[in-house]
């Protein structure tokens, strides 16, 4: 059995502006935009440019048994990958993207520039309500590592 890491939820707090910088500054790819039941608020899934895991924005869904829900901003360690680290950059810089330059981790913590060793190389940004993202550089696209 596969356990496949498929969506993942970011707490936002306006919908629709986070929806506008995940599609328009970040390229992520419109799934679904709806409202399922009548009264119970609105899911939003976005895709990024090549991946198999989405996520979800959403607004008055009742919290899962058991799990509160995250503050919007809270959430940080989130991840993307790609293959050339600066054209990432420039893309998200032309998009409007408020990005860090590119780092890498040292002996004496990050410092800014690509890094020697293979997967050593990172930007960092955030969305609209803090919500803390990473790229790094990978050595090869995914269907050849």
């Amino acid at each position: 059995m596969e356990w496949t890491l498929e969506v993942v939820v970011v707490p936002v707090t306006d919908l629709d502006r986070a929806k506008a910088f995940y599609v328009d500054r970040c390229g992520f790819r419109a799934e679904i935009d709806a409202s399922f039941f009548e009264g119970v608020g609105r899911f939003v899934q976005l895709t990024p440019p090549g991946s198999r895991c989405s996520v979800v924005l959403e607004s008055g869904m009742p919290d899962p048994p058991g799990q509160p829900r995250m503050t919007p901003g809270a959430l940080r360690g989130l991840q993307l990958c790609v293959t050339d680290i600066e054209k990432a950059r420039a893309e998200l810089v032309k998009r409007g993207v408020e990005v860090s330059p590119v780092l890498h981790v040292s002996g004496s913590g990050w410092v800014e520039g690509r890094g020697e060793e293979s997967w050593n190389s990172f930007l960092f940004f955030q969305d609209p309500d803090g919500n803390g993202w990473a790229i790094q550089e990978a050595p090869a696209p995914l269907a050849q590592r």
